[in-house]
């Protein structure tokens, strides 16, 4: 009986549904965090009698018999809608209102992009993730610098001990793609470019479309707590369903062996 295949492919998929709402609803309070979406393709078609054949007489059938073979996982897409900015009153912490990427170095020496502007200077005063890696460009605060600020292009500028004036230290730049959904997670808050994404286009904040940056926010995760338990409940009620279409087909096929026999 093909319905038990079939329903067990739709639990199937809506097991990985959940998988990827929970991640969602566990990454409620993780600064720049883009929730995900599942999306589902029919699988193929068993073609009994095709649509438009000619039927016995000349006449064109209008319709056919088709029966599908159930569901598969076509994609699980990040959206990049813009999350809440929640402020910090960090002067080294920074938010993207828009779009684009903080670039970041990672320890294999590729560039990563991410959201998470909650940045920390080191010893030496460069600017960091909270995982230790360095930001594109590299900005280094002076040891005797007082007070740090950050404009809304980039524009980092410290006020030192003994000058009143302040001086420009760095230029930070965002980075943004064709195809952002097309970035792979790499985790820590961090993504890498891909040939789906396309080369990033590097640019001052707020030009060239790119969003500009808020000194003392961070900005919180898209992920909003109705929709995805919405989801939630609509994802139980379809495993539910499916697990009765296999039940059910498990009876009838018991019903069909009891009159055989």
């Amino acid at each position: 009986m093909q319905a038990l295949l079939t329903a067990s492919t739709g639990m199937t998929g809506e097991q990985t549904r959940l998988d990827v709402i929970a991640n969602n609803l566990a990454n409620m309070n993780t600064p720049g965090f883009k929730a995900a979406q599942a999306t589902f393709q029919d699988l193929v078609y068993q073609t009994q009698s095709a649509p438009g054949t000619t039927a016995p007489g000349g006449s064109v059938v209008p319709t056919g018999v088709e029966v599908g073979l159930g569901t598969k996982l076509a994609a699980t897409s990040r959206v990049f809608t813009q999350g809440s900015l929640q402020q910090t009153g960090s002067q080294t912490n920074l938010a993207i209102s828009g779009a684009g990427f903080f670039q970041v170095t990672l320890p294999d020496g590729t560039v990563g992009y991410t959201r998470d502007g909650s940045f920390q200077l080191s010893g030496t005063g460069q600017l960091l993730t909270a995982d230790g890696y360095l930001v594109q460009p590299a900005i280094t605060i002076p040891q005797n610098a007082t007070s740090i600020a950050i404009g809304a292009d980039g524009t980092v500028s410290v006020t030192v001990s003994g000058q009143t004036a302040p001086q420009t230290v760095g230029q930070l730049q965002l980075a943004e793609f064709q195809n952002p959904a097309g970035l792979a997670a790499q985790g820590q808050n961090m993504f890498t470019a891909t040939q789906a994404s396309g080369a990033p286009l590097v640019a001052t904040p707020g030009q060239q479309g790119l969003g500009t940056l808020s000194q003392g926010y961070v900005e919180g995760s898209n992920v909003s707590l109705t929709d995805e338990m919405v989801s939630l409940i609509d994802a139980e009620r379809a495993y539910e369903a499916m697990a009765k279409v296999v039940s059910t087909g498990d009876q009838m096929l018991q019903m069909a062996n009891q009159m055989n026999g």
